[in-house]
């Protein structure tokens, strides 16, 4: 599904036909009447068919979409601007509208190194308290799509506020939030520019956190991990662990409400396949399984998930698989119904979903 297209954005959209007032862009409407005029005295290089070109939507006189290769610079976000002159002040980079009276400040004491005319520095834009496009070499410490535990610095009532380490706090809207984090709490995060090219945060980033992750090696049942809960849902919490595994906590195994951004300490209950693993946050007394227990659910986890015994089974063979009497094995049964670790299936017993 096609986002619609709207001005005072910036799009990277595809050149499907020219003439001679420049080149109409596709809008992803099927209809051509809808194709996007970018004028020739609106691009800064020559286009042909089939480019793509990154350009800023805005309304001409006649109220039609209309696009521009000139990008205007926006504040909370990330440029390289040229230095074109200084004073007393700091020095003032180029805006690229040719109107000296556009040039950008970058205050002295937003200058984290000295810089002279001609530089090219990298810089993040903000307004200041009178509503000013300003710049600062503080900028953000990760790029667009990139992750980090960032800290809560503000929350208003339209979202919140995140430190990524630029002049000004990023924002976070309430739709990218897992929860409704506090200030003061640290959270995984990831940067991400917005309709209108702006940097924005968002705590979505359970995609970002599996490509980051690794298969648990060396963990075995009973292990207790260190991590951090990137992602609640109603099945259950999401860890990443200090060790950058995937622990998923069944809801059956939180015995309180979690906030996103809190770091637990949680028992490893299950290994799986590809290395991801099933935890519990539940006290090890009030979660603790009998050794005969334990035996049971080991054979099951390495049996494909299924155990064929059952209570009408001859206590021989029982007996020849967990070296258990009938009446031990039937207890232990019983233990991991109570825990809802495991479920019957017909005459058979199969883990817990």
């Amino acid at each position: 599904m096609k986002t619609e297209l709207k001005p005072m954005t910036v799009a990277e959209l595809q050149v499907v036909r020219t003439n001679e007032l420049g080149a109409f862009l596709d809008a992803g409407t099927g209809n051509t009447s809808d194709d996007i005029l970018l004028h020739k005295a609106q691009q800064t290089s020559e286009v042909s068919i089939g480019d793509t070109v990154k350009v800023f939507l805005y309304l001409d006189p006649k109220k039609r979409l209309a696009a521009t290769m000139r990008i205007p610079k926006i504040p909370m976000t990330v440029a390289e601007l040229k230095v074109v002159r200084q004073n007393e002040m700091g020095a003032f980079l180029d805006a690229g509208t040719g109107n000296t009276s556009d040039d950008i400040l970058l205050h002295k004491a937003q200058q984290t190194s000295e810089v002279s005319i001609g530089d090219t520095v990298k810089v993040f834009l903000y307004l200041d308290p009178k509503k000013r496009l300003t710049a600062s070499m503080r900028v953000p410490k990760l790029r667009v799509g990139q992750i980090a535990r960032l800290k809560i610095i503000n929350v208003t009532e339209n979202g919140a506020f995140v430190d990524a380490g630029a002049e000004r706090g990023i924002f976070m809207p309430f739709a990218e939030m897992v929860g409704r984090p506090k200030v003061g709490e640290i959270v995984w995060a990831k940067l991400y520019s917005d309709k209108s090219g702006r940097l924005a945060a968002s705590m979505k980033v359970s995609d970002e956190i599996r490509r980051a992750s690794k298969p648990a090696e060396n963990i075995k049942l009973g292990d207790t991990i260190t991590g951090t809960i990137y992602n609640i849902t109603e099945a259950g919490a999401f860890i990443f662990s200090e060790n950058r595994n995937i622990v998923f906590v069944p809801q059956k195994f939180i015995p309180r409400v979690l906030r996103a951004g809190e770091i637990v300490n949680v028992r490893v209950t299950f290994v799986r396949d590809d290395g991801r693993l099933d935890g519990s946050l539940r006290d090890t007394k009030e979660n603790a399984l009998d050794p005969d227990a334990e035996k049971i659910l080991a054979f099951m986890q390495k049996n494909g998930g299924e155990l064929t015994l059952n209570d009408k089974s001859s206590p021989e063979k029982i007996f020849a698989v967990f070296k258990l009497s009938k009446a031990a094995f039937k207890r232990a049964v019983g233990h991991l119904f109570k825990q809802r670790l495991i479920q019957k299936v017909g005459d058979n017993f199969k883990l817990a979903e």
